[in-house]
């Protein structure tokens, strides 16, 4: 009975030193000089108030200063859930931030999430140089989304994460992994 009570209790201590913020957001960079961001149906961590202007900051995208980006296209309809979308969301980074902004995401001048409701909603894709997408490329593989933010030296809200979608080739390898381990059983 002990055995089952500790197990059990050290079950539960597992899973809350696990338990993290919502991913609200997937990028996608497997499509060459492209960016696609994506909501996922996660819910937001914390009530949140933004200038359309501002919008928000994907923390620890870059793993040196940016050196700036510009999108040379867009489509889509990436927005917050409880905004609507204008079909034109911008992405920037300045060169003296390790984030990626993103904003003009809607009509309304004030952007706002909901703790504990969906945050976002739609999705965008975003053209940019080769130069950009390489800096891309060799960013961090997640990090916290700031709301109210558009560089690191902002205080906004973290509400939750964002995360890069793995590549096809990353897929791909993976799968090579999982058929090399049967066979090796056999």
């Amino acid at each position: 009975m002990n055995k089952i009570a500790t197990i059990a209790g050290l079950a539960v201590a597992a899973s809350a030193m696990t338990a993290s913020a919502d991913v609200l957001l997937l990028v996608d960079l497997s499509v060459a000089d492209t960016i696609t961001i994506s909501a996922t149906d996660g819910v937001s961590s914390a009530d949140g108030s933004a200038s359309n202007f501002t919008g928000f900051l994907l923390a620890g995208f870059y793993n040196t200063l940016g050196a700036g980006i510009a999108d040379t296209s867009v489509s889509g309809d990436l927005s917050t859930a409880a905004n609507a979308s204008d079909g034109s969301a911008d992405i920037f980074n300045g060169g003296s931030s390790f984030g990626l902004n993103v904003w003009s995401v809607s009509t309304d001048s004030t952007l706002g999430v909901t703790a504990g409701a969906t945050a976002f909603a739609g999705s965008t894709t975003w053209t940019v140089s080769a130069a950009d997408y390489a800096e891309l490329l060799a960013g961090n593989m997640s990090g916290d989304i700031i709301f109210g933010a558009d560089t690191d030296d902002d205080d906004g809200v973290n509400i939750g994460t964002w995360a890069i979608v793995p590549a096809p080739g990353s897929l791909a390898l993976l799968g090579l992994g999982g058929i090399a381990a049967g066979r090796r059983r056999r």
